[in-house]
């Protein structure tokens, strides 16, 4: 949970601060700032905001500004945005920008009603990306990446209006932004968009995608939950193995041991259902894939697929546990974990690939591959992950409670870090910033 004087806004800029110092970035080189979030409060402005108190925080430090020629948008598809944002940078700096730097800014603040289903997920943060046209930590492969979109309906949305109906947040005190969502039909969502995605990078990898597969590093997923990206794993495991006969015959041999039907789980794993269709047919709790996924709890147990998970899920994942959902920095922040983590291990991955999996509700997914440079300790050593949740403290219940509800907000002490000062309330025709927030920078 944030604290009181913090924003989606005031986090997005103390990470990009902090970038800018940990990596000496001169400010005047930065040419594109993206802010990814679905939880802005200005339905006009958006990463200008960020670059506003970056350059104040910036003054207050002696350095020069951002440049005054760099683009500021913001990108928005719930979870997927701040992915979205670090692809329209790369193909900023291939273009128009091959003389500059961009920063990618993810942050969110993800809330859920106190009782629901999704409460146990919520989080905040933020994570900067700088992207050079020189890699030092890794080579972003856009030219293999696979791509997936398709309406999903009811699945995951913030519409408007829910704010001027009774019913909504109507046992809280603060302003809200619970998202309307279906649980299971969500995962069905997340689970097919994954698949989809890596469908597509398949079709652009060289030689087999399922020895692509198993040649990665690790393959980092979004992540609302710890369960969910091993879940999805599941699914991505069974899935290539029906890229090949081999494979194929084993699915056969697993369908036998936990009763499924063959034939029927290799025609679904071929077949793309209309899931929206599917869920206003029969029900949002109808499973597109009865068979598959009847197959992967079962594959899920043994000890080939364990061996599988370990192999590809290990680095970062125990960082992971420190935050809950973060949406469009939920996967950066993995990514900066498992950069961290391969630098405390030792690890030689030198050379060696990565596949990211985005993915946004409603839905979009992205499967990207990442290559691990030459040096790219020296890159890692500067990320300061851990440090990055200094200061967090536990709450309890009551502490909790209150602080979801709005009666008590969360009291800390700010320190090195962009604040919001105060909201305007004037609505004149002489002058107007209803809503408007005012930002100040405190020094530590």
């Amino acid at each position: 949970m944030p604290a009181g004087h913090e924003n989606v806004y005031t986090m997005a800029a103390n990470a990009v601060l902090r970038l800018l110092l940990q990596y000496d970035v001169d400010p005047q080189r930065v040419g594109y700032l993206a802010l990814g979030t679905e939880s802005s409060t200005d339905n006009a402005a958006g990463a200008v905001i960020v670059k506003g108190m970056v350059d104040r925080g910036l003054a207050l430090l002696g350095k020069p500004p951002l440049s005054r020629q760099c683009e500021v948008p913001e990108m928005k598809h719930a979870c997927l945005g701040g992915i979205y944002a670090m692809k329209a940078a790369l193909r900023y700096l291939r273009c128009d920008g091959q003389d500059r730097v961009a920063i990618t800014v993810s942050a969110d603040v993800a809330e859920y009603e106190r009782g629901s289903s999704g409460e146990q997920t919520q989080g905040a943060g933020a994570v900067a990306m700088l992207l050079e046209p020189e890699a030092k930590l890794f080579e972003v492969d856009l030219n293999r990446s696979g791509s997936a979109s398709d309406y999903r309906g009811f699945d995951f949305r913030k519409p408007f209006s829910r704010h001027f109906e009774p019913a909504y947040t109507k046992n809280t005190v603060r302003h809200h932004d619970f998202p309307i969502f279906n649980g299971r039909y969500s995962t069905f969502c997340y689970l097919d968009a994954v698949a989809r995605a890596v469908e597509a990078l398949k079709a652009r990898v060289d030689g087999p995608c399922e020895e692509y597969i198993d040649s990665t590093a690790a393959i980092l997923f979004h992540r609302p939950y710890q369960h969910l990206p091993l879940q999805a794993l599941a699914s991505l495991y069974v899935r290539q193995l029906s890229w090949s006969e081999a494979g194929q015959a084993r699915l056969r041999e697993a369908a036998e041991a936990c009763g499924a039907d063959a034939d029927a789980l290799l025609t679904e794993l071929s077949s793309q259902p209309d899931l929206f269709d599917l869920a206003q047919d029969k029900g949002i709790d109808a499973d597109p894939y009865p068979q598959t996924s009847a197959v992967v709890r079962a594959m899920r147990k043994t000890p080939e697929f364990k061996a599988f998970q370990a192999d590809k899920c290990h680095l970062g994942m125990e960082l992971t546990r420190h935050f809950g959902n973060l949406y469009s920095a939920s996967l950066p922040a993995w990514i900066g974990a498992a950069a961290e983590d391969a630098l405390d291990q030792d690890s030689s991955l030198d050379g060696r690939q990565l596949l990211i999996v985005g993915y946004g509700s409603g839905d979009a997914a992205e499967a990207i591959p990442l290559k691990v440079v030459p040096g790219w300790r020296e890159a890692a050593s500067k990320l300061a992950f851990r440090k990055g949740l200094d200061g967090a403290i536990d709450l309890t219940q009551a502490q909790y409670e209150q602080a979801h509800d709005g009666e008590a907000p969360l009291v800390l002490e700010p320190s090195s870090e962009f604040v919001v000062d105060r909201v305007g309330a004037e609505l004149e025709p002489s002058f107007q910033d209803l809503g408007v927030e005012y930002y100040r920078y405190v020094d530590a």
